[in-house]
């Protein structure tokens, strides 16, 4: 029998705006008492709704979540997470935006196999995609040293940009703060990049 149904919303700042989330969590047919938001970085989970709802968990229990980002951006800590919750608790996780991320499916013994099969493998693809955006940096920076070009900071190619300005505008994964310190830019080149991506 199942038990009761949790939402958890996160949005990285405070000018961030959850609706997005709460109404997939509302649709999904979580009531609106039981879903908990925090307006804080996934950097780490010593976030205080976070922690309350998972204090709240019992077996049987369902936390819903619209996609693994909203649990945390450290793939380590969400495996550790997620473990916790599912192994030791027994409740389970649903993921709104994944469908093989939903742990009721797997219930003849090798949800924890399974879990950590596809855990893993998100890990490994943001992983090898933090190394490829590195990647391209390197290469351009090597090129313009090669030509006698100084740079100073490097200059983030537009589908670089394109990358963190989809997490920050489309899919809310991290704010605009984060980005710039992930690209190593300034404020003022981040909003000049900005304005020529919209404008191209």
């Amino acid at each position: 029998m199942s038990g009761r149904k949790y939402g958890y919303i996160r949005v990285s700042s405070k000018e961030q705006n959850p609706a997005r989330q709460k109404d997939a969590l509302l649709k999904a047919g979580i009531e609106e008492g039981y879903i908990f938001t925090d307006k804080m970085s996934g950097k780490d989970f010593e976030r205080p709704e976070y922690q309350l709802v998972k204090r709240l968990l019992k077996k049987d229990d369902i936390l819903f979540i619209k996609d693994l980002d909203r649990l945390g951006r450290n793939y380590r800590k969400i495996k550790e997470e997620w473990k916790e919750i599912t192994i030791d608790i027994g409740a389970d996780i649903v993921v709104l935006d994944m469908d093989l991320l939903d742990t009721r499916k797997f219930k003849n013994g090798m949800e924890e196999l399974i879990s950590n099969i596809i855990l893993e493998l998100l890990s490994y693809m943001a992983e090898k995609e933090r190394e490829k955006i590195n990647k391209r940096q390197a290469e351009g920076i090597k090129k313009a040293r090669q030509n006698g070009i100084h740079l100073g900071r490097p200059k983030i190619e537009l589908d670089d940009f394109e990358y963190y300005y989809d997490q920050v505008y489309n899919q809310e994964n991290m704010t605009a703060i984060e980005a710039m310190e992930e690209m190593d830019i300034s404020k003022s080149t981040f909003y000049r990049r900005k304005s020529e991506y919209e404008n191209n």
